[in-house]
Formats: structure tokens, C-alpha cells, sequence
């Protein structure tokens, strides 16, 4: 389905002769001394617990809690839309964490209310199900593609709404929506306004500095070719088909993503300084599913057998498995930016304009990331949920900046992401380091 008009990814530009001084750099301290650095002391790290606090008003066990049960949900509505495809009408966690399944009416909905009661689930009657309203986004999606060029690109696309059984049409803050004419079908839609977005220009940063020692999800590292590199965030580390070492990040941080040639990868171990190589993009992909694979050189592989996440240099979350988004999930990520932010889930089953590409299949939060957090990893509790692609506040230097512009733009901070067990399912053999 079509929604948002990102337009923004998360890399950071970097020249290997000069220097940068922004105090929107995470700045890096030495990494742990062995490839499996031992367990924190609490289930979370202290620097999660604080974002958590912060973001999301919840303690660690509710956090945990709320991720649990929204992976739950996951399951029991994936097999009642198997078995009700007519009457199912969404899944969602609502704010203070009580799951709940929408029906509306159609063949099997006793039925179907009947085995989400007797699972423990709140049933909420809704007019529309879900096969109607995907109906209803895909006329979205052929009356946008039918608009002239002008108010083409300013309608960002359509999306569900699950929680309000509606379409939601995203529009750029520069269209007048008073004067767009929308067909009989979308009379009722909401309308939302999408930030305008700026330069996609990357910052530089300078060369040299000594290696650390394990690398872990969140951390920094720098991709090279000849004509410049990006800055990103590592995402989860696995292993591929062939049990090489590799980690899992955002297609857009190759340098190469749009020609021919292998970017070289390194570690960034400081203040925008460059450190050893320490592998290269094995695969690459941009439309659809934005993720990248790097594997890892052999001599470094060690640095990379483990399954932490963290903010660069601080204590680690150790990943016990991987989830699948669901609207209201609290979800939070970590990036060399802005280190861990949290939100909840707003949309799944996304797609999101990225300039010329198209993700598919994506979800959406309300987090705040910029330049420089993609790739890195978003988890739901201790599980590997996602990598970060896009955000609709990237060009800011602060979140707290971001924040106050979306507000007077009627919007929030928005994170765009490849949920990791999508990429999975692109790359058979390939698996996410878990305890």
C-alpha cells in the first residue's frame, strides 16, 4: 500500500579529510574488551530503561510486558484472519496495553468473536474489515497515481488506520486541501499533514583513530568508495547461509546502492574518526525492503559473535529473539545519533516513498531518529523487531527540535522501518545472533 513520503534517509555523509564539530554526533568511547562481554547487571540497560521512562511513561516490566503481549497478539491475529478473512477488522495494543481485535459484521463473525473471547481478548464491533479497507487503499493508490504532476507530488499516499477503522491520506504541508477534490470513496478520510523535508546533503567526518573491540548493534561505522561515504549504525549481528559472520543493516548506508562495485566498511571508533576495516557490502537492497548485509572480514568476525545492542560505548541489551510489528507495540531503537529513543507502533504493512525508492512492508513509530541512526537496530522488549530506514525528521539536529516542529505542523517524529524478520525471509539461511 502507499503512505507517508519519507523522503528522508538516516545516513551521514563522511570525508575521510575533514574534520566535523556537531553536537548532533554521538561520539564513541572504547567497546567491550572480549566478543561476548558479560551479561548487564538488570534485564535492561540503564540508558534503555531512561528512554523508556522518558518516551514512553512505562517502568521496565510494563515495557516488557506490553512488548510480550503485543507479540501474542500477533500470533492469534494472524490465524483469525486466516480463518475469518470477511469479519476481521485489526488488532491493536490501545494505550494502557490491553490487547483488542476488531470484527465487523460478515460471514463467520459470531464465530469468530467466539474464539477471540475464549482466547482472552476485548472485542471491539467496527463498521469495515480489513479486506475492505485494504479494497478502499488500493483505489487510494490508483486515484493518486491518476493525479496531475503538480498535486502528485504533494499527496504522500494512503494509509489504515486500524485503531479508527479509516484511511488516512497524507499530504505535504504546501497543499491547500481545501482545494483537492477527493473522489466519493475517500469522503471521510483523514487528512494529515506531512512535514516538508530538506537537503538530503551528508556531513564529513575525519580519518584515523584506533580500533575497538567488539562490535555491537547501534554502534558506528563508516562505508567507503571512491567517491565518499556514509555514516550509519549497525544493525543486528548474524550469521548467513554459508555461517559466515555478518551484520544486518540499511540498504541505503552502501555508497554503492545505485551502481556497480563493493563499498568497504569501517569502524568509526571517535569523534567522526575513521578506524579498521573491518568488512564489506555482500548484498544490497534498496526497492521494497531497504537492508543491507556486510560481511564481516575474517580477522574481525570475532568482534562481531554476539547479540548486544546498545548505545555506542554504553551497557548492552542482549537479544533473545526476533517479533513482528503491531500497531501499538512500544518499540524503542538505538543509533550513534540519538542513542535509544521509544515510541509506540502507529502503522504497519506500510509503503513509504523514500525519494525515487518505494519501501514495502514496512512499519512506522512515533520516535525520533536522525541523521546518522540508519541501519541500527529497534527492538520490542528484548527482540529484534526492525532497522531503521527513514525518518520525516532526519534534516534536525536535535529531537527535542523535532519534537516542537512536527507539533506546529499537526504531526509527531516518525520512524520508517524493515522489519527484520521481512529481511529474513529475503535471505534464506540468514539469522539473527540470539541468547
Amino acid at each position: 500500500m502507499r503512505s507517508h513520503r519519507a523522503r528522508r534517509a538516516l545516513e551521514t555523509g563522511a570525508r575521510r579529510v575533514a574534520m566535523i564539530g556537531t553536537a548532533a554526533l554521538l561520539l564513541l568511547t572504547p567497546a567491550l574488551a572480549h566478543a561476548e562481554p558479560p551479561a548487564p547487571t538488570t534485564p535492561l540497560p540503564d540508558d534503555l530503561v531512561a528512554a523508556i521512562q522518558r518516551d514512553l511513561g512505562l517502568t521496565p516490566e510494563q515495557y516488557l510486558a506490553k512488548a510480550e503481549a503485543g507479540q501474542k497478539l500477533v500470533a492469534f491475529a494472524n490465524e483469525l484472519r486466516a480463518n475469518f478473512p470477511d469479519t476481521f477488522a485489526g488488532a491493536w495494543l490501545n494505550p494502557s496495553g490491553t490487547p483488542l481485535i476488531g470484527l465487523a459484521d460478515g460471514p463467520g463473525a459470531d464465530a469468530a468473536r467466539e474464539a477471540a473471547q475464549a482466547a482472552g481478548y476485548t472485542v471491539k464491533d467496527l463498521p469495515r474489515s480489513e479486506r475492505t479497507l485494504q479494497d478502499q487503499l488500493s483505489q487510494a493508490n490508483d486515484w493518486i497515481g491518476t493525479l496531475p504532476a503538480p498535486v502528485a507530488g504533494l499527496v504522500n499516499g494512503a494509509a489504515v488506520d486500524v485503531v479508527n477503522n479509516n484511511l488516512v491520506l497524507r499530504v505535504a504541508d504546501t497543499l491547500d486541501v481545501g482545494g483537492l477534490q477527493l473522489p466519493d470513496f475517500l469522503q471521510g478520510a483523514v487528512i494529515a499533514l506531512q512535514p516538508t523535508l530538506g537537503s538530503v546533503a551528508p556531513q564529513a567526518v575525519d580519518n584515523g583513530g584506533a580500533p575497538a573491540d567488539a562490535m555491537l548493534g547501534g554502534d558506528s561505522y563508516a562505508a567507503e568508495n571512491a567517491a565518499g561515504a556514509f555514516r550509519c549504525s549497525l544493525g543486528f549481528n548474524g550469521t548467513d547461509a554459508a555461517g559466515a559472520t555478518v551484520n544486518i543493516s540499511a540498504g541505503h548506508c552502501d555508497p554503492n546502492r545505485n551502481g556497480g562495485g563493493t563499498a568497504q566498511v569501517f569502524q568509526m571508533t571517535g569523534d567522526g574518526v575513521f578506524g579498521p576495516h573491518i568488512g564489506y557490502f555482500s548484498r544490497t537492497n534498496l526497492e521494497g525492503h531497504d537492508f543491507s548485509i556486510i560481511r564481516v572480514d575474517d580477522a574481525a568476525a570475532y568482534r562481531f559473535q554476539n547479540n548486544l545492542v546498545r548505545v555506542p560505548g554504553r551497557s548492552p541489551l542482549r537479544i533473545t529473539g526476533t517479533a513482528d510489528p503491531v500497531v501499538g507495540a512500544p518499540v524503542c531503537k538505538s543509533g550513534l545519533t540519538t542513542g535509544f529513543t521509544c515510541g509506540n507502533i502507529n502503522a504497519v504493512n506500510q509503503t513509504v516513498d523514500v525519494g525515487s525508492r518505494t519501501l514495502t512492508n514496512g512499519f512506522s513509530a512515533n520516535i525520533c531518529a536522525l541523521q546518522g541512526d540508519s541501519g541500527g537496530t529497534i527492538v520490542t522488549g528484548d527482540r529484534a523487531l526492525g532497522i531503521s530506514s527513514a525518518s520525516n525528521v532526519g534534516d534536525l539536529k536535535f529531537c527535542e527540535l523535532a519534537s516542537v516542529v512536527t507539533t506546529v505542523l499537526g504531526d509527531t517524529p516518525q520512524l520508517f522501518a524493515t522489519p527484520i524478520n521481512v529481511i529474513l525471509a529475503d535471505n534464506p539461511g540468514l539469522t539473527v545472533r540470539t541468547s
